[in-house]
């Protein structure tokens, strides 16, 4: 008995991307500049000092000294993969964050957002918002096919995050790895080149000055404008 063969669907015109570099990424409330110790550790060191909780499901820090932030920021900067961007705040001009591009694979038309670290001046906040937006606009206009978010899958606040950004929830890799002597499950999430044109305008909308009431509260949430777009929710949330 033969066995009918099926196969992907065929991309003729499919082109490996950039990698990421260059410039800075300018949006309306924050610029994203590549992360540079000499221009950006002192700064980010003092936003990071007010609340240690920052790092407690990333595999670093906290950092005691803005000295030995200093060194880590120059040696994770070293190579291209992870690329980190310093988040500004263009009204204070002080940087308050930084993320990052990782599991860079051009070939595959994939790349992860990760090492997001907001210091709690930048938490909710639309800078924070306009942070990861700047950073999938990239993504997909360079012509990446496919944008990842990964997370501790005990971290409940990064899980919303990503939904709230338009990720669609992929499961969960058990025992994915270990960090800081303590067990990882890894919880998945992505959006895709085809669902990039109906969550930009979702972002639009909700960056809409018209979404917002005099005193700067959100009329329409980010979640309800990104959840047409989402092909499966969190089950967790």
């Amino acid at each position: 008995m033969t066995m009918d063969k099926s196969f992907g669907a065929a991309l003729p015109d499919w082109k490996a991307p950039p990698r990421p570099g260059g410039g800075p990424l300018k949006g309306r409330l924050v610029s994203l500049e590549p992360l540079q110790a000499d221009t950006h550790a002192a700064d980010l060191h003092r936003a990071n000092s007010a609340d240690d909780a920052i790092w407690d499901y990333l595999p670093y820090g906290p950092f005691t000294s803005a000295a030995s932030y200093h060194r880590w920021v120059r040696d994770i900067t070293a190579g291209d993969d992870p690329y980190f961007w310093a988040v500004r705040d263009l009204s204070t001009g002080h940087c308050g964050g930084v993320a990052s591009y990782l599991r860079i694979t051009p070939e595959a038309g994939s790349i992860e957002v990760g090492h997001i670290n907001f210091a709690r001046e930048l938490q909710r906040t639309a800078g924070a918002t306009e942070a990861i937006y700047l950073m999938m606009e990239w993504a997909f206009e360079a012509g990446y096919r496919r944008f990842e978010w990964k997370c501790d899958a005990l971290n409940v606040a990064s899980r919303r995050a990503a939904q709230r950004f338009g990720f669609s929830y992929e499961g969960v890799f058990r025992q994915a790895t270990v960090y800081k002597g303590r067990n990882r499950d890894t919880a998945w999430f992505a959006c895709i080149d085809t669902e990039w044109p109906a969550l930009r305008e979702a972002y639009r909308a909700w960056f809409d000055p018209s979404n917002f009431d005099p005193q700067g509260r959100q009329i329409e949430s980010l979640a309800s404008l990104t959840r047409l777009v989402r092909v499966a929710d969190d089950p967790m949330l």
